[in-house]
């Protein structure tokens, strides 16, 4: 058995996970912008917003995380399939 149907399988579900992360986070930033609340009646939506910065700055690790496994294993395949390319080339 080769390593590839099983390397190609992780690099889909990493990539996929990763996509899902990125499209999942910049929902939650869709309709958030620099805001300077000025008066006391607009505590409800501050709080809303401290809320959502600190939903993303907890997913942030987990994004790069995933990123850098996804990235590390699409270069194990591109260096797998270059290796098998020159060895049939010789």
């Amino acid at each position: 058995m080769t390593l590839n149907p099983v390397l190609l399988t992780l690099w889909a579900v990493l990539s996929a996970c990763f996509v899902g992360l990125l499209i999942y986070r910049s929902q939650l930033t869709r309709y958030e912008d620099e805001k300077l609340y000025l008066s006391e009646g607009e505590a409800q939506q501050q709080e809303t917003h401290r809320s959502i910065v600190r939903h993303i700055h907890r997913l942030q690790p987990i994004v790069r995380v995933i990123g850098g496994a996804a990235s590390l294993v699409t270069l194990c395949a591109v260096g797998i399939y270059v290796w098998n390319a020159w060895q049939t080339i010789q």
